[in-house]
This record gives C-alpha cells, structure tokens and sequence, in this order.
C-alpha cells in the first residue's frame, strides 16, 4: 500500500441521485458522437422494419442473448476496471475488491489502495473506451445496429466513472486517489507542503 503519511486526506463524494442524473447527462454527448454519424450514414438502411426481422429472425433467442449481452457486459466493465488498476497497485489484483451493492442492483469493483489520479483516471476510462467507444466506432464503419446499440449502452453505463473523472480532473496528477468504499465517489489525498 502507498505510504500516505505525507498527504491531506479530503472525502470527495456525490449524492446517488445526483449521480444517476449526472450519468445521463454524460452520455448525451457520446450519443451525439457515435449516434449521429451512425444514423447519417446508416440511416436509410436501419429503419424499425429492418431491426424488427433481424428481432424476429433470432426468435426465441433473442431475449437470452440481450440479457446476456448486458450481464456479460456488466460484469466485462468491472473486471476491466480492476485488471487496469491492478497494473499499477503495488499488490496487483490482490488490491481489487469486486461485489455488489444489492440497493441499487450495482456491481463494483474497488481498489483497495490509493492510486495516483492518472492512473485511477485510466482505470475508470478503460470500460468505456473498450466496451463502449470501439463497438460504437465499429458500427459507424460497418452499419451492424447490434454493435451500435451496445457500444452506446456501455457508454451510458460508464456514466459514473465519467462523474469520478469529471470529480478529479482539476486534481493534481500526483495526488493520490482512493475509492470510498460505502459511497459514491472517493477520498483524495494532497500532498502536504513542507516548509
């Protein structure tokens, strides 16, 4: 574990209400990015009647493999987190706490350490960028409405790390972060100054 004795430690945390608003108000610009380049090239080709045979076509299949899309997804976004945090604590994947906050339905995953604010910014960007920016990407090259959906859905579920970095963007990058473990946000630690 980082020695913090030479550090000002300081609770940085957000309302889960205002969390929730936060993380749609993130999303829409994403929407915008992706969502719109894919509808104004896509547009004539993903009509509703074109998704609904591709629905249809999948059959009886179809809400297993949303479901699993999103559980596997979900799941995919907090071994994400956790593998990418794991590269820069000292104990490895032994600082990595994953579980479930059965109020709110929310998986976690939860670094037992204090890293440095670049680096937990890494972290929390790494699902989004692989679950959500890329498929999105994808889809704009290749028109395929599944990839679309799913990499905007991602986007959207990374809402809240969009708030953490949003949070700690003004933060030295050689403070350290760490996150609270029964609240939405985190601790931060400055160092403190010598005279």
């Amino acid at each position: 574990m980082t020695n913090i004795d030479n550090y000002r430690q300081e609770e940085l945390t957000i309302n889960a209400w205002k969390a929730q608003l936060s993380s749609i108000l993130y999303f829409l610009p994403f929407l915008l990015l992706f969502g719109l380049p894919y509808f104004q090239i896509w547009g004539n080709n993903t009509t509703f009647e074109n998704f609904r045979t591709s629905i249809l076509y999948l059959g009886q299949w179809t809400t297993v493999i949303i479901f699993s899309s999103i559980v596997i997804g979900i799941v995919l976004h907090e071994l994400i987190h956790g593998l990418t945090w794991s590269i820069f604590a000292k104990n490895g994947l032994k600082s990595m706490k994953y579980g479930v906050i059965w109020k709110w339905l929310t998986l976690y995953c939860h670094c037992k350490e204090p890293l440095l604010v670049k680096e937990y910014i890494i972290g929390a960007l790494m699902p989004a960028a692989i679950l959500g920016f890329i498929p999105s990407i994808l889809a704009i090259f290749t028109g395929n409405i599944a990839l679309i959906l799913f990499g905007l859905f991602f986007t959207m579920a990374a809402g809240g790390d969009f708030m953490m970095i949003n949070i700690l963007r003004k933060e030295s990058m050689n403070s350290l972060v760490q996150d609270h473990p029964s609240k939405i946000g985190c601790y931060i630690y400055r160092p403190i100054k010598s005279n």
